[in-house]
């Protein structure tokens, strides 16, 4: 049977590498610098993942710490698959293996389909100390982690983790986090509470990152957008 990493590499497309290359920022000195791409698009990674989904967890962190971006996504692909379908035991096993491994979960898209289905489910009914602890990191993706795990708690009509960990990032300079951020309160406002959204939002849009704000008040309409923009709220 063909490995993993070998039907990646048949799937691949030279043209779809060099775009996704761009995309990602792998010049020297950005964010993603060093990552190599196959050019394998997402539909087809989740479809090889399907046949890998009980690959141990050994496997996995080998997957994980390849230099191939698409390998480090199959293999968060693999992890959520798991995660969703384990018991508590092995779910506690493999959030500890996430958080362990944080190293190599280091781009945004792996980040954005992982941290709140693994980070942010299995602190549901858990001290979420942690979530503060990953804001107040060093590391870039060690701090999109802690504000993506918190669409968990969104997506069940609770803001309040949320609005705690974009305070601790409100003045963030990675474009990356204000993006972030900004997204996770305007999905705040849409699905939980539009008022503790602008409540946040008055307190602080003066002087968050102008990016932040737009993204957080996209949702809003042009009249109310202009407003904060203008800074006549």
């Amino acid at each position: 049977m063909p490995t993993l990493k070998s039907q990646l590499k048949a799937a691949g497309s030279p043209e779809r590498a060099k775009t996704s290359a761009y995309l990602f920022k792998t010049g020297k000195g950005q964010y993603g610098y060093g990552d190599v791409f196959y050019g394998v698009s997402v539909p087809q990674q989740r479809k090889i993942a399907k046949q890998f989904r009980d690959l141990p967890l050994k496997e996995v962190e080998r997957l994980l710490q390849s230099k191939v971006h698409e390998e480090r996504l199959t293999a968060s692909i693999i992890l959520v698959d798991q995660y969703k379908k384990a018991d508590e035991k092995i779910k506690t096993e493999i959030y500890n293996f996430y958080l362990a491994n944080t190293k190599y979960i280091n781009n945004w898209d792996i980040i954005d389909g992982s941290a709140e289905f693994i980070v942010g489910d299995y602190l549901q009914d858990k001290d979420k100390a942690v979530l503060v602890k990953l804001a107040k990191s060093k590391s870039l993706w060690e701090r999109r982690i802690a504000i993506l795990s918190t669409f968990a708690y969104i997506k069940q009509g609770e803001s309040a983790e949320t609005l705690k960990i974009a305070g601790i990032l409100l003045h963030d300079p990675e474009d990356l986090i204000q993006k972030a951020v900004g997204w996770m309160l305007r999905e705040a406002g849409k699905r939980c509470s539009r008022e503790e959204e602008e409540s946040f939002l008055q307190a602080h849009y003066k002087t968050m990152p102008r990016t932040m704000l737009r993204y957080a008040i996209e949702h809003f309409d042009e009249p109310r957008r202009q407003a904060y923009l203008k800074g006549t709220v």
